[in-house]
């Protein structure tokens, strides 16, 4: 046995350090927290000083077992979980777990990298209780929150059911949803009208110039263009700037996350899992910060690459400065291990986002980019010599929501150019902004320009724009959100955002956009022409919706727990979980300041009469055909209308919400269409086609058979023709044919349950999504056998002959160890070829001595019986083994 043990919490992570540390050191994981509290009741006894009752996880107990086995034999313990709260967390769990003494040794490093971890090792320190402690209570307090507060919104929201929940961060991270929402509901687009304007220079050249202010009407708009016939133009002033860019500061965990999502279009949850694949294979340095700095020696680094690749006047290093208060400037920034690596990751996602850090860091300790600005002003001289001439409305700024005063015409066109002198970093990197305006383009080069110089004009153009309102918060945007205002940590925010869209809270999803119209006025050879075109707005990509629950809940809460969703309050307590970690607050205090007013609340809540069933109910007028009331309401299977009350005699209708339809913005039309089916749209084969919504979608109804509608379909607005073509391709797939023969077997196609298949012998196999039944072939569906019949061939990675029931399998996503019924996922850094059966029963949690496989079934009475006997001869001799064991433990 070694004489040293390591524990780190991953198995990637193990695997990567045990190549650095040599035969005198094992390192094991933990595969994450070995202990927690337990999922039944709320484990912490208020009375007691918020006491945390722990428990081992039931899958980890042997595991836990085996740790202490192996800490027993060695010299020397070693924890080496994560440099954060949470890794000093597991590792005082593992202290506490394997019996270890309080000075064992912990060593933390922000890299695995050879250096790095023989630095921790000649640097350790023992646990940090205070950091524990706030990681403690962050567990307890949202423990706390979620166990009282979830069952009110289970009770007193109608329709209400387990699957509600509310925390902390992921209550008030719903409510910046619900109220982006709704401010974009309120918005009130405004138009107004942008001039622009075309020079030539030179015969040939164009110098594209525009009025600073936008006209606030149609009719100002033409005005000004008319008064524009036959003026001349000139260079009025000529102004050239040096200026300069500056690199962004190195990842955080928040900025990495907002550039993957604009850059690579990758969610928050999958960044940060393709980032902890990065750093458990030792290729950049810890994931989870909220630091910008870099070490001296990454700087050096750095410095060193970039004057090897790019030369040494493209270095300019720097050391930035953390705006986040909270954030633990001893820490790094997320940086590649290794400079000289361009390349690395075991995937192409893995890849895309490697290049991604290593562009960043470097970057960030290169030059400026030097460039030369140009602003230019033209002077307008109306025809009849004068510079100004009626009056008129003009806007201050593009979208100004104030009444716009009356002015003169401007009389002056601002035309802005850009060089770039010096490329400096830019030759690497450049940071992506969320939801850029499009008419903020970059300003290319001008022409050769001097004062006094006449223009001749091209064209000019006054084109109405509109206002728009905030944009809806995409995963990235809302991390930055919540960072911007303090609240949650680096660890929290994957999370966070993961619950409320698992909890139904949020919808991740695109959105088309609208067709509108807008006006143009164009000058050009002294006469204005007047158009209309149309463009699309309001389209919006994987960008974060509230659902109908959502909404209900947020607004529970925000009436009746507002310190929950207070953004001021939830920002206070993460920074007094800062000062905990720092030792400057009891974590106890701390929670009982919190308890007694929150668990008042909650009694008040749940014993109040006042407070009755939210359901969102909003009543949006009186059906015209019977008078009576149409509602719409949250109800246990969702969102619905409702025409009636529930004590009329007639009984109520109902019809489900649309998806993308909200209770507080439907409307009275919108919910009668609702109503619509079923509807009747013609006949077939002298039958009628109806079309309605039953249980798993729309449907034609035909000669008593349901046929599904695509999704492209409109139940609403579908056809009779239409319905038609999906009656005979229903028809035409339910047929089944025969293709010919394979191997002297017939080989048929059909349609089942499942979609298109071809069938040989007693098997199905299904077509591709990408093939239809119309265009398969014999030879096609040879090619489907053969494939089948090889896919089943190496189905199974590995067999034990010894225990039967446990397979390491291949399947369609990957693979994965089979046990029994269950499944087990196979950890990625694990090759599944190399598991034993002892590797794979631990991976189950099982315990490879009670998991042996049944013996066979004897043939004589004699043998059962002899068996039987032995197996219990066995057991009792295990049994007793096991018993002297514990004794002497």
């Amino acid at each position: 046995m070694s004489k040293n043990l390591v524990i780190v919490e991953s198995p990637a992570k193990a695997k990567t350090i045990e190549g650095y540390l040599g035969k005198d050191f094992t390192v094991k994981s933990s595969f994450g927290h070995v202990r927690d509290l337990p999922k039944d009741g709320l484990a912490v006894d208020v009375a007691n000083g918020f006491q945390p009752s722990y428990e081992i996880s039931p899958d980890k107990k042997k595991l836990v077992s085996e740790l202490k086995t192996l800490a027993k034999s060695a010299d020397e313990v070693w924890l080496a979980t994560d440099d954060d709260r949470e890794g000093e967390a597991i590792s005082w769990h593992l202290k506490e777990a394997l019996g270890l003494r309080d000075n064992t040794k912990r060593i933390v490093f922000r890299e695995i990298t050879k250096n790095a971890i023989q630095n921790a090792i000649k640097t350790p320190r023992t646990i940090d209780v205070d950091l524990v402690n706030a990681q403690q209570a962050r567990r307890v307090l949202d423990r706390l929150v979620g166990y009282e507060l979830s069952p009110v919104l289970w009770r007193k929201i109608k329709g209400g059911s387990t699957g509600l929940s509310a925390g902390r961060v992921q209550s008030v991270a719903l409510r910046l949803v619900v109220e982006r929402e709704r401010e974009i509901d309120r918005h009130q687009s405004k138009s107004s009208f942008k001039v622009t304007a075309q020079f030539i220079v030179d015969g040939t050249k164009v110098l594209n110039a525009e009025l600073p202010k936008n006209f606030a009407t149609a009719g100002d708009a033409r005005a000004f263009l008319e008064a524009c016939v036959g003026a001349t133009f000139t260079i009025k002033n000529l102004e050239v700037k040096p200026a300069k860019k500056s690199p962004a500061p190195p990842f955080t965990t928040s900025t990495l996350q907002q550039e993957a999502s604009r850059k690579l279009s990758f969610s928050v949850d999958r960044t940060m899992r393709l980032a902890q694949n990065l750093y458990e294979a030792g290729k950049i340095s810890y994931m989870r910060t909220d630091s910008t700095n870099l070490s001296q020696e990454a700087i050096d680094k750095a410095k060193a690459e970039i004057e090897t690749e790019f030369g040494p006047q493209y270095v300019q290093t720097r050391q930035f400065k953390t705006k986040n208060e909270s954030a633990q400037e001893a820490h790094e920034a997320i940086r590649p291990t290794n400079f000289n690596d361009r390349n690395a990751g075991a995937d192409r996602d893995q890849k895309r986002l490697y290049e991604l850090i290593w562009k960043r860091s470097i970057a960030s300790q290169m030059a400026d980019a030097q460039l030369e600005r140009t602003t230019v002003t033209i002077g307008i001289r109306f025809a009849n010599g004068a510079t100004a001439t009626i009056q008129t409305h003009v806007d201050d700024s593009p979208f100004i929501d104030t009444l716009a005063q009356p002015r003169n015409f401007p009389n002056e066109l601002v035309a802005q150019g850009e060089v770039i002198k010096f490329d400096g970093f830019l030759r690497v990197y450049l940071e992506s902004k969320d939801d850029e305006d499009g008419d903020e383009d970059a300003k290319g080069m001008l022409p050769p320009l001097t004062i006094g110089q006449p223009l001749a004009l091209g064209q000019m153009k006054a084109t109405e724009k509109f206002s728009r309102p905030q944009p809806r918060y995409a995963e990235a945007s809302l991390v930055k959100k919540l960072e911007e205002m303090g609240i949650g940590r680096p660890s929290t925010y994957a999370p966070t955002i993961s619950t409320i869209i698992n909890r139904g809270y949020v919808i991740k999803q695109d959105k088309p956009g609208q067709e509108r119209k807008y006006q143009e006025f164009t000058l050009q050879n002294n006469q204005i022409r007047e158009t209309s075109g149309k463009e699309t707005f309001g389209s919006e990509k994987a960008k974060l919706f509230p659902t109908n629950t959502g909404i209900v809940v947020n607004d529970f809460l925000v009436e009746y727990f507002p310190d929950i969703v207070d953004y001021q309050f939830t920002a206070t307590v993460e920074k007094e979980f800062d000062e905990i970690a720092d030792g400057r607050m009891n974590w106890k205090k701390m929670l009982e300041e919190f308890y007694g007013d929150f668990h008042k609340s909650i009694e008040d809540i749940q014993g109040a009469s006042g407070v009755s069933f939210k359901t969102g109910e909003r009543v949006l007028g009186a059906d015209p055909a019977t008078g009576k009331p149409v509602s719409a309401r949250l109800g246990r299977y969702g969102a619905y209308v409702q025409i009636g009350e529930a004590s009329d005699e007639e009984k109520p209708r109902f019809a489900n919400l649309r998806d993308g339809q909200l209770i507080e913005t439907i409307t009275l039309q919108e919910a009668l269409d609702l109503f619509a089916l079923p509807r009747e749209i013609g006949f077939f084969e002298d039958k009628p086609m109806v079309i309605g919504i039953g249980k798993f979608g729309p449907y034609v109804k035909h000669d008593d058979k349901y046929v599904s509608l695509t999704r492209e379909d409109d139940p609403y607005s579908i056809d009779a023709p239409r319905a038609i073509e999906l009656i005979q391709a229903k028809r035409a797939e339910s047929v089944s044919e025969t293709l010919g023969d394979f191997e002297g077997k017939p080989v048929t196609t059909g349609k089942g349950r499942f979609g298109p298949y071809v069938k040989f012998e007693d098997k199905y196999i299904s077509l591709p999504r990408n093939e239809s039944l119309a265009g398969i072939t014999l030879e096609r569906a040879i090619e489907l056998i053969q494939a089948k019949r090889q896919i089943e061939a190496n189905k199974y990675i590995k067999e034990f002959p010894e225990n039967p029931a446990v397979k390491v399998v291949n399947g369609q996503y990957g693979p994965y160890l089979a046990v029994g019924k269950r499944n087990i996922r196979i950890p990625k850094d694990v090759d599944p070829a190399s598991l034993t059966l002892d590797d794979c029963l631990q991976l189950a949690g099982d315990d490879p001595a009670s998991t042996k496989a049944p013996a066979k079934k004897a043939s004589a009475t004699k043998a059962k019986a002899s068996d039987t006997a032995a197996k219990k001869t066995t057991t009792k001799k295990t049994t007793a083994t096991a018993k002297k064991t514990a004794s002497k433990k």
